[in-house]
């Protein structure tokens, strides 16, 4: 009788020659728990996805009664449902008037697609601009926008009429011109370590891509729902994006993402052709009830008024010599150690002695730190205590 951990690497595809092999029985708040007993403390919450932590009773009651209600009935587009309604009416509240139709899909990389295809449909153009060092996903399309050519290497040839910038550089602005179909940026460069632009640069590229009538597409897979300390990051440099990307806490805790556009530019993926994208699982009448309900807790309980203090408190109490810098945007952050080796040394430990934290993916000397927003004050004082230990003994 295989074991579970002989079963993961048996017959589940890998993703790399190391993976963490943490087996998880159950997860609930801010804690994930082994088949033993042996209990986590989440830093990184997926990746940004499970912005209240772990089976949230209120996310988990909207699961419950919408699969019993109903599941898949059609792909999508077709029929009414009021999950996707209601979310969509209630997440377009909170934006600007311009941001008012909203295409579901299964997850961020989906969502990277989905605008892609509308930017080129929309302005008849084929070039896309990125930056150094972004992630915006590995399916093909999404591949061609990562800023980083080991990860592109072994699949070329990718998608032609694709430039590459230096993300936050103000002099490279000039690369977009009236042949860019549209500009992909992330408002906080998660992967790189967490690089955080100047409003003035976030402001001289809206005016750009407005000049030459190339589209900007924000990228807030990461950053939205409160973790940067507002609702959507792209809020606190006061412009408005074309296309906003979301995913990650969107759903939840279950797969949802969406790409986000004017309603005259999402028509124009309705015909030549008819369905001009499409998807059968996109904007599941699941993940729908779970990421609304996820927003209402978001909402009524304020959480993220309380985030700027809860990631001041983390910086004020992570203090060492042998942390290089700190990169922060509201929970969003970044610990930058020598090397990748010590970092992993640091992470192993923290990990040994019940903390879970990652690095980032183009700063892997980096130590994530990203822990659901229901995170109390103790729980941040007993993680910081763990990080500053394992950085004493490695």
């Amino acid at each position: 009788m295989l074991t579970p951990r002989q079963v993961f690497l048996q017959h589940v595809a890998q993703t790399s020659t190391a993976p963490l092999m943490i087996e998880i029985e159950r997860a609930e708040g801010v804690y994930m728990y082994g088949p033993h007993g042996k209990k986590y403390l989440d830093l990184i919450s997926g990746i940004s996805v499970s912005c209240l932590g772990h089976s949230h009773p209120r996310i988990v009651q909207a699961v419950q009664e919408q699969a019993a209600k109903y599941m898949h009935l059609m792909v999508y587009g077709e029929f009414v449902a009021s999950p996707q309604t209601s979310y969509a009416q209630a997440l377009t509240a909170l934006l600007p008037p311009s941001l008012d139709s909203v295409y579901f899909t299964n997850s961020g990389a989906e969502a990277v697609e989905g605008a892609m295809k509308l930017a080129k449909r929309h302005t008849g153009r084929t070039q896309f601009v990125h930056f150094r060092k972004s992630y915006h996903g590995s399916t093909q399309g999404a591949l061609s926008l990562i800023g980083d050519e080991y990860f592109k290497r072994a699949f070329r040839p990718l998608l032609p009429d694709v430039i590459e910038l230096e993300y936050g550089h103000m002099d490279d602005l000039e690369q977009i011109t009236p042949h860019t179909a549209a500009v992909i940026i992330d408002p906080v460069q998660a992967e790189s370590g967490v690089t955080i632009p100047t409003a003035l640069y976030m402001q001289a590229l809206r005016q750009r891509c407005t000049d030459t009538g190339a589209l900007l597409i924000m990228d807030e897979i990461q950053t939205a729902f409160g973790r940067c300390g507002s609702m959507f990051a792209f809020e606190q440099y006061e412009i408005v994006p074309d296309i906003l990307l979301l995913a990650k806490a969107f759903g939840g805790g279950m797969p949802l993402g969406a790409f986000i556009a004017d309603r005259r530019i999402m028509q124009d993926l309705t015909d030549n052709p008819v369905l001009g994208h499409i998807t059968t699982f996109g904007g599941h009448p699941v993940s729908c009830a779970a990421g609304l309900a996820a927003l209402q807790v978001l909402q009524e309980e304020n959480l993220i008024a309380d985030v700027e203090r809860k990631g001041a408190l983390f910086e004020s109490k992570l203090q060492h010599p042998k942390i290089r810098s700190v990169h922060r945007k509201g929970l969003m952050m970044a610990l930058e150690f020598d090397s990748y080796e010590q970092n992993k040394k640091i992470i192993d430990s923290c990990i040994a002695d019940g903390v879970l934290t990652d690095w980032f993916l183009f700063a892997p000397q980096s130590m994530r730190i990203g822990p659901p927003l229901i995170i109390s004050d103790a729980e941040i004082g007993h993680a910081c205590s763990i990080i500053l230990n394992a950085i004493e003994q490695c």
